[in-house]
């Protein structure tokens, strides 16, 4: 009961955080499209560069592929949570700003239906906009100048169910299912040096929408101890269920204010995705995996048009090296993890693409032992560089520490009292 107790009182504690995860991006690039994408990688998987879709582990949860909930242990009851903390530095033209930021990143619980099916419930955010910048130009013919100012914040979660089944020993299918929502707002006003006169454009979204994501395992095994996993998943792009609030207000010095808007639904949409990863792994010990992921966002809405995206792909790399997993020695039953992950844009920013994004990771998987729980704390390290396809244009380097907390408690173990 007093297991039952913590666990909610845990969610109840997560469901605070939402409200603040939306604010985890300082970055003017989120002034486009949907945001800074968040891809569905957990703590441990963004150690390893973010792969996933070959991963099969009844240690921890992986969202991304939900074939993999299958893999989940018949004794156990997992519950995963995690954060991020990130200091960016920008540059553009010699001009150097910095942002500090930190993310309520994910929550999910997995379980056990049936010997060959599995389950998970969670919430991961879909994108993130947030940024705030300042520009003052000359009037053409005049020493006056104006100021524009652009803010924007928000973005999009997912509250999401799964199902992991075993149709055969080395064969698993999966499904995600999910409500997608959130609200993103945009703002520019500009103001002029010489008088109170000032107008602001705005565009404020509202999402009420669904996602479905489905996925595969094979597993082949090699050896007695060497297997290669293979994984491919689906996502359904789609439009969204949206309404859109674009107005402008005008102000003069005598307070008289001028609001004109209108409301356009439906003008957004989420891209068809597809991934494959192999996941080759020796006994407990080493894991080693490839990813790559294509999103076609070329033919979604954006604004009711449909040429403001790019395709985007991913290719992502990791490893995961467990020297002892019942070893004396505690270093022995660390888990160390590394990779690297390079992607293309999304965006296009009028005539040219938007950055070109790669990171490199590394990461320990930390056994603790806390109320009787065999638990695990997830340790990443992330270096992220956001190059502009242009030079002359805004720069990033990201570093992010994200952690992870796995509790793995066996709830459905029969104890025998002699």
């Amino acid at each position: 009961m007093l297991s039952n107790k913590v666990l909610l009182s845990a969610l109840f504690v997560a469901g605070s955080f939402t409200a603040s995860a939306q604010t985890s991006s300082n970055s003017p690039y989120t002034r486009y499209g949907l945001g800074d994408l968040a891809d569905r990688a957990f703590a441990n998987n963004a150690a390893m560069g973010g792969i996933g879709y070959g991963l099969r582990n009844s240690k921890h949860i992986n969202v991304m592929n939900p074939a993999s909930y299958s893999a989940v242990d018949s004794l156990s009851f997992m519950f995963d949570l995690g954060m991020s903390l990130k200091s960016s530095n920008y540059q553009e033209n010699g001009v150097k700003a910095k942002a500090k930021n930190s993310s309520f990143d994910y929550i999910a619980m997995q379980f056990r239906l049936h010997p060959r099916l599995g389950a998970v419930i969670g919430f991961t955010p879909y994108s993130t906009v947030g940024y705030s910048f300042t520009t003052t130009k000359p009037l053409e013919g005049s020493e006056n100048s104006s100021t524009s100012i652009f803010t924007g914040d928000g973005g999009l979660q997912q509250v999401f169910g799964g199902l992991g089944f075993k149709i055969l020993d080395n064969l698993s299918i999966g499904a995600n299912f999910g409500y997608l929502y959130g609200d993103i707002n945009y703002q520019t006003q500009i103001g002029f040096n010489t008088t109170a006169d000032y107008s602001i454009t705005y565009n404020k979204i509202k999402v009420n929408s669904f996602t479905a994501d489905f996925g595969v395992q094979y597993t082949q095994p090699i050896s007695k101890d060497d297997n290669l996993t293979l994984g491919l998943t689906y996502g359904l792009g789609h439009n969204l269920n949206s309404s859109e609030e674009k107005g402008i207000q005008i102000t003069d010095n005598s307070d008289y204010v001028v609001n004109n808007s209108t409301t356009i639904n439906d003008s957004y949409g989420i891209p068809h995705t597809f991934g494959v990863g192999v996941a080759y792994n020796r006994k407990q010990n080493l894991t080693l995996g490839v990813d790559y992921t294509l999103q076609k966002w070329s033919n979604v809405k954006y604004n009711n048009q449909t040429d403001a995206y790019k395709d985007r792909s991913k290719v992502a790399v990791g490893a995961e090296f467990l020297p002892n997993p019942i070893g004396r020695n505690y270093f022995k039953r660390i888990r160390y993890r590394a990779g690297a992950y390079y992607s293309t844009p999304y965006l296009k920013l009028g005539d040219i693409n938007g950055p070109s994004e790669y990171g490199v990771s590394a990461g320990f998987g930390l056994p603790l032992f806390l109320f009787q729980r065999k638990t695990i704390l997830n340790i990443t390290g992330q270096y992220i560089h956001v190059k502009p396809s242009i030079s002359n244009m805004l720069s990033e380097n990201r570093f992010v520490i994200k952690l992870g907390l796995t509790f793995n408690e066996r709830w459905f173990m029969k104890w025998r009292v002699n």
